[in-house]
């Protein structure tokens, strides 16, 4: 499918109610015309709840492949608008199994470098009423993946995608996904060691790597 923004999506944080307790949460994004501007960590109009796990740098964007929305549909049994997933940016043609760590893509006036897999979190299934929904993203890979800004600007919903990279490590964002996924015996050391030598690759997963490369019964 051609590489094409659907829409473009911003929202401040709201507060809903989640197994009887307050959530205060930025996933309720909405899409939105016209110009936005881009900055290094997120779009005019848009923010996170939660700064520990969400937002920063290497999480400045957030982006979604259109193409899974069928497949949530049917699982679901319910139809979904643009922003199902908190993304920002709702593509077509940037599968998780194409997109590789450091690709870098010019969106209107905005640079972006892939960061890393965006991974799954209890917000979602609040949202979408589905306690188990976090580990079917993870079993299907439909994850979306997180930018950071390389060149902040403006960009619209009816922006082209430019692709201006293919980084040369040809790390697919799926399989740092299935790294993170995985489990202690499933994790080899060499691989490991690979993907903390890629320095694109968002700090916070590179640390993750290097904590589990210290802990003994990995193969390899």
């Amino acid at each position: 499918m051609r590489r094409q923004l659907i829409s473009l999506n911003v929202g401040k944080p709201i507060t809903v109610e989640y197994k009887g307790k307050e959530l205060e949460t930025g996933i309720y994004k909405q899409s939105v015309e016209g110009k936005v501007f881009l900055g290094n960590e997120l779009f005019d109009g848009d923010g996170q709840a939660d700064l520990v796990h969400h937002g920063g740098p290497d999480k400045a964007v957030c982006v979604y492949p259109y193409e899974h929305y069928s497949y949530w549909e049917r699982e679901l049994g319910k139809p979904f608008t643009y922003a199902a997933f908190g993304e920002n940016l709702t593509v077509t043609g940037m599968l998780e199994t194409e997109v590789c760590i450091g690709d870098t893509f010019q969106v209107g006036e905005a640079i972006l470098q892939v960061s890393q897999p965006r991974y799954p979190c209890f917000k979602l299934s609040q949202k979408h009423g589905a306690s188990d929904l976090p580990a079917q993203v993870l079993k299907t890979g439909f994850s979306g993946f997180y930018c950071r800004v390389l060149q902040t600007g403006y960009m619209s919903g009816t922006s082209a995608i430019h692709k201006l990279d293919s980084h040369p490590g040809q790390v697919k964002v799926v399989e740092i996904l299935r790294l993170l996924a995985s489990t202690r015996s499933d994790r080899d050391r060499d691989t490991l060691q690979r993907m903390m030598e890629l320095d694109v690759l968002a700090s916070v997963v590179r640390e993750k790597f290097e904590r589990w490369l210290d802990e003994p019964l990995l193969n390899g």
